[in-house]
């Protein structure tokens, strides 16, 4: 299971919406004959590969697989067919998949085909690689990450404006790879405007993570990166009040737009599911940050922080208002690791996702 584990790790941040899923055949032996992942969106299932890969020796031999085979149609036909006529003593399933349509009926098929069906191997391990899967399915919004670099005093610029660079080149890339593992990358307007990101993963993914900006009366600079969409494509979302000639304008520069009644984060990661993005990467101001804060649309918090001294009364600080009335009322929050990259550190919280389930949305899985 550790293997196969290992194996779905590998379709990181390009499965989206579908989950993360790796498998093993053994043969009737016990020795390993064929493995498989899940590639892409579209791609064979990584029960599929791995059966392909053992061909007949996996006649009365094991199948280990992280989540539960598919027992529906989709763009592929479903894996527990596959499985019954490979001709498969035993499937070992770490965890079953949480997608209503599918949660336990794949299992159901195997036994009443006369497979033996063992669950729940390494299941903590499963249900935390594809934790933003899971969050998607039971919650209708991608799994969302905060991120910021700072100084040691909490400030993310100086005064007049000036932020690069607070981190380090070490960091940076440590930034660029966690852009990878993410479907999208969200800004404000104001950050589009005072520092002309490029948002992209420096080419460690393809196509490179969709670049959002949400800005409420597209109040955005006619000349910026995100603009290149040779560099990767880039989505905006806006409220009704956004002008006519502004619309105009992006729609002329071949940009796509979105226009939502209401210009929340809320409402922007629910379309941001039915597109099919499981996880999102928040790299905003302040003011947005907070607001996504509010709004539940930030699960991890992911703070790089650099050994400088800004200091300023009036230099940026990571977060907005947050309308809290006391210490204890902030949500809680644990510690996930701290991680040193060259002279920064990068400080990862986590909160617990939601448990009530949502109708699935954006997901091609399962088949």
């Amino acid at each position: 299971m550790r293997r196969a584990l290992q194996l779905a790790s590998l379709g990181r941040g390009r499965t989206s919406p579908n989950p993360l899923v790796g498998a093993v055949v053994l043969d009737a032996t016990g020795d390993l004959v064929g493995e498989g992942f899940h590639k892409r969106a579209g791609s064979p299932h990584a029960e599929v590969a791995a059966l392909r890969q053992a061909g007949e020796r996996a006649r009365s031999g094991s199948l280990v697989v992280n989540l539960e085979p598919c027992s529906h149609h989709g763009r592929t036909p479903p894996c527990c067919e596959a499985l019954i006529a490979a001709g498969l003593r035993r499937v070992v399933v770490a965890m079953t998949d949480p997608d209503p349509r599918v949660s336990g009926e794949g299992l159901a098929r195997l036994r009443q085909a006369g497979l033996e069906v063992i669950e729940g191997v390494a299941q903590a391990e499963a249900a935390q690689l594809n934790r933003a899967f899971v969050h998607r399915v039971r919650t209708g919004r991608p799994l969302g990450i905060l991120k910021w670099a700072m100084s040691l005093d909490g400030r993310t610029a100086l005064p007049n404006g000036e932020s690069q660079w607070i981190s380090g080149p070490i960091a940076r890339d440590w930034v660029h790879r966690l852009r990878a593992g993410c479907d999208a990358v969200i800004v404000g307007g104001g950050t589009v405007r005072a520092d002309d990101p490029l948002l992209t993963s420096r080419g460690r993914r393809h196509p490179e993570p969709l670049r959002v900006v949400l800005s409420r009366g597209l109040e955005l600079p006619e000349v910026a990166r995100l603009w290149d969409s040779a560099a990767a494509a880039t989505l905006v979302a806006h409220g009704p009040e956004a002008p006519l000639d502004r619309r105009l304008w992006l729609d002329a520069i071949g940009v796509e737009r979105l226009e939502m009644a209401s210009c929340e984060p809320g409402p922007l990661l629910e379309a941001l599911a039915q597109r099919g993005c499981n996880q999102v990467l928040w790299e905003c101001g302040p003011e947005l940050a907070a607001a996504a804060l509010r709004q539940a649309c930030v699960q991890e918090v992911a703070a790089v922080i650099a050994p400088k001294l800004l200091g300023g009364r009036p230099a940026r600080t990571p977060l907005g208002e947050l309308a809290l009335s006391s210490i204890e009322s902030d949500p809680s929050w644990r510690e996930e690791r701290v991680l040193r990259l060259g002279a920064d550190l990068v400080w990862t919280l986590n909160r617990a996702s939601p448990t009530v389930p949502h109708p699935a949305s954006g997901q091609e899985h399962p088949g």
